[in-house]
Formats: C-alpha cells, structure tokens, sequence
C-alpha cells in the first residue's frame, strides 16, 4: 500500500513546477549599406539632394521611401527597437525584431566617402575575420561575422577599386549573404569564394539596389526558404517595381555560383 502511494504522489509532486522550454538563440541579419554618393562614388550622378553620402534623412539608399530605414520602418514585419550612432563612418545603426520569428536585423548607414571600408567590412564579416555583437534587452545580437545573413546594398565599389586584402576564412563557415549592388557576382565572387560564402542573391548586372527587393527576399529567408525561393521572391519585387519583365528580373537576380 506504501509503495502505491509513493507512485500515485511522486508525479504529482512536479506539478507546481514551471519546466521552462530551452532557450533558443536568436538569429541575426546584418545589413551594411554605403549611402549613395555623387562626389566619392563612380556613379551615374543622381539629384544632389538623394546622392549626399553624408546626409542621411535624404538619401537615396537609407532616408528616401524606397531606403533601407524608411522601407523597413514602415514594414508590419518588423519592428524598430533602437536608433544608435556608432562612429563617425558608420552614422546610424538601426535594430529591428521581426515580429513572429526569432530573429533580429540591424541595419548600418555607411557615409558614402567610405564606401572601400563599408565593402572591406562586409567581406570580412563573411569570412569569419571581423566579427562583433551587441547587448540589448538582455540580448546578445551578433553581428558581422556572428550574423546568419550578411547583406550589402549600394553602389559596387569593386568597379571602381580593387582590394589587395585576404578575405580567406578564418573558421571554415559558411555564411549566407545577398549583395544588392551591380554587376556583384562579377566582381564579388572571388572574394566570396575564399570566404566560402554562400551567395544567397547577386546580380549579373546594373540594378537599382533599393530596400523593397532586401525585405521581400528576407521574408522567404526567416520563414526557411531555399536559395531558389529567397531569390525567385527577389527577383518577382524587383520585377514589379522597376516596371520590367519577370524574365529580365530573373536574368539579373541570382543565386549561387
């Protein structure tokens, strides 16, 4: 009868007990963007007002409609938490949350003068070499080389430069990046290929790398999309805002090697 009784009680003894489910930590997509710049970039020039690389409100790549702040501000998909200032190369830094899934964004605005470093950075970022994070809420978001998801946006500064660094992996990973820039396959492929990169989207082409293609592929990328779908997203926006065929759009937007 003991024995029973023992049995009976021994589960019921865990019931005030609150079994909390493992923590899962959240995912990051680190977004560098060099701000559009008529004077320091080999750019078709654009109005002066939108390709100020020092001006962020305006510019076309970060405070216009279609910049990566204004675009990703006004999205139901994420939500904005905090408006820093990092230095003075990198002017704003922006942190979101998407809204159902476990993942944060942060967005950097690189002065345009310094879009050789803004390129630089993000290589090293996908090679493991340059790696950071930061604390908020009692987060660690882990950015550059400690993101998931490495995106570059702006004007393809490897046109007009070369860089003589070794973007080699430090640690044999391999981390997913989208390039929003022209011709970025091209000119980005050697050094994505000594990181061992996985180019999720890039472009065999001249593009305007405006915010809506960036936030319509990361839609398909949170939700465990496949290269092809996170790229066939791409490639179906920017198709539907630049007013130009699917074909041409898929002809452009790629993925892998």
């Amino acid at each position: 009868m003991f024995k029973k009784l023992i049995f009976i009680l021994f589960p019921l003894c865990f019931l005030g007990f609150d079994i909390k489910k493992p923590i899962v930590a959240p995912k990051t997509i680190h977004v560098l963007v060099a701000l559009c710049d008529n004077k320091y970039q080999g750019i078709v020039p654009v109005p002066a007002k939108i390709g100020n690389g020092q001006d962020l409100n305006n510019n076309l790549y970060w405070g216009c409609g279609y910049g990566v702040r204004s675009f990703f501000k006004k999205s139901t998909e994420w939500k904005l938490l905090k408006t820093l200032k990092v230095d003075s190369i990198k002017l704003e830094r922006l942190v979101f949350k998407h809204t159902t899934k476990n993942y944060y964004l942060v967005a950097d605005a690189y002065d345009g003068k310094y879009i050789k470093q803004c390129t630089k950075e993000f290589l090293y970022a996908c090679s493991g070499k340059l790696k950071d994070s930061i604390q908020l809420n009692n987060v660690s978001i882990g950015l550059y080389g400690n993101a998931t998801m490495l995106a570059y946006t702006g004007h393809d500064g490897l046109m007009d430069f070369d860089l003589t660094e070794s973007f080699a992996s430090t640690d044999n990973k391999t981390r997913d990046c989208i390039i929003l820039a022209c011709y970025s396959r091209s000119y980005f492929k050697p050094h994505l290929q000594a990181a061992k990169a996985n180019p999720v989207v890039w472009t065999t082409g001249l593009m305007c790398p405006e915010a809506y293609t960036l936030h319509n592929a990361l839609s398909v990328y949170v939700n465990s999309g496949t290269n092809e779908q996170v790229r066939s997203k791409a490639a179906l926006t920017y198709a539907s805002y630049q007013k130009c065929s699917e074909k041409a759009a898929r002809n452009l937007l790629v993925t892998g090697w």
